[in-house]
């Protein structure tokens, strides 16, 4: 079938935002529990700043509020962070990385670094393979 829609679920991670600083923009906890598969989609709007650059960190735990946080291991990511990082000249791009590990809540860590002026940014988590599918899928 050809039904994308019914097999995936989307939850924000990071609002639209224009960050005109340095300050991490740190997704919400995205909560695995009944899929196998996820992926962050970031998107960029205008970068402003002639030399900011955007590192991307993906960390992984038990805890529902994230208190026992790890950074992700590479081999428990489709892509790299170095791949889903952007910088000053990436205006109104998109990025992705992927999370193959076994934990259940995972977040997103954008960090800005040299940037003093507006940079548009967002993320979506996209969950995919559900262990319970609607019916006639």
């Amino acid at each position: 079938m050809r039904d994308l829609y019914s097999n995936l679920t989307i939850r924000r991670a990071i609002s639209p935002v224009s960050e005109a600083g340095t300050t991490a923009l740190v997704s919400q906890i995205i909560d695995r529990q009944g899929f196998d598969s996820l992926v962050f989609a970031i998107a960029t709007g205008s970068i402003a700043d002639a030399d900011a650059t955007f590192t991307v960190l993906v960390e992984d735990g038990d805890a529902s509020n994230l208190s026992d946080n790890a950074a992700v291991a590479d081999a428990e990511l489709n892509g790299t962070e170095a791949l889903a990082a952007f910088q000053f000249d990436d205006d109104n791009e998109t990025r992705k990385i992927g999370y193959i590990g076994n934990k259940r809540y995972v977040r997103l860590t954008i960090t800005p670094a040299a940037n003093a002026s507006a940079a548009v940014i967002c993320a979506v988590a996209i969950l995919g393979n559900a262990s319970l599918q609607p019916n006639g899928v």
